[in-house]
C-alpha cells in the first residue's frame, strides 16, 4: 500500500493541483486565479489553510482546504486523484481539515457535496457530518445541486476523530 504524507500547500502546488482539478471536477473546476487567492489567506492569522497529499515520490495525489473565520469553518475542497480512492487519504485530508477547525475554536463545519456523489456522502456521514439543506444549482455550468452537511461541537469531538477515521 502506497504511503502519503500531507504538507502546507505552496504556490507551486498550484499546477499539479489544476491537473487533478481538471480531471476531477471537469464541469465546475476552480480556476488558477481562485487557488492563488485562497492561498493568499493561509499564512499565520490568515483564514484558509490547505494542505497537499503527496505519495513516497512526491507527487501531489490529493488537497484540501478549509475557511476558518471566527466560529465557523467551511470544508472549501477536498480531492484524491482517482487512482488513490479508497486508501483512506479522503479521510487522512479530512482529519487534517477537523483537527485545524479544532485548533482554530470552529464550533462547526460546513461543507457542500454534490447530490449525486455518494461516496463523498459516506466519508462525510462517518465522521459525524450530518445534513442540513440542499443549495439548488450550486454547481455550475452542470446546474447539479449541492448537499450542505455540518458537524457540530468540534470541540467534544475532536478526542473521537481516530475512532471516525478508523470507522
Amino acid at each position: 500500500m502506497a504511503r502519503f504524507s500531507l504538507r502546507p500547500m505552496r504556490w507551486w502546488d498550484i499546477e499539479p493541483v489544476m491537473v487533478l482539478e481538471h480531471r476531477l471536477f471537469p464541469d465546475d473546476a476552480w480556476s488558477r486565479g481562485m487557488y492563488w487567492s485562497e492561498l493568499a489567506e493561509a499564512h499565520p492569522g490568515g483564514s484558509r489553510h490547505y494542505v497537499v497529499a503527496v505519495d513516497e515520490d512526491g507527487a501531489v495525489v490529493g488537497y484540501a482546504g478549509l475557511m476558518a473565520v471566527g466560529p465557523d469553518g467551511d470544508v472549501q475542497t477536498i480531492a484524491v486523484e482517482s487512482g488513490h480512492q479508497g486508501a483512506g487519504l479522503g479521510a487522512m485530508l479530512l482529519t487534517e481539515l477537523i483537527e485545524e477547525s479544532v485548533r482554530r475554536g470552529c464550533a462547526e463545519l460546513l461543507l457542500e457535496v454534490r447530490v449525486d456523489n455518494l461516496r463523498a456522502q459516506r466519508l462525510y456521514e462517518r465522521f459525524g457530518f450530518e445534513p442540513v439543506g440542499i443549495r439548488r444549482g450550486y454547481y455550475q455550468p452542470a446546474n447539479v445541486d449541492a448537499l450542505v452537511m455540518r458537524l457540530d461541537h468540534l470541540a467534544s469531538d475532536a478526542s473521537d476523530l481516530k475512532d471516525h477515521h478508523n470507522g
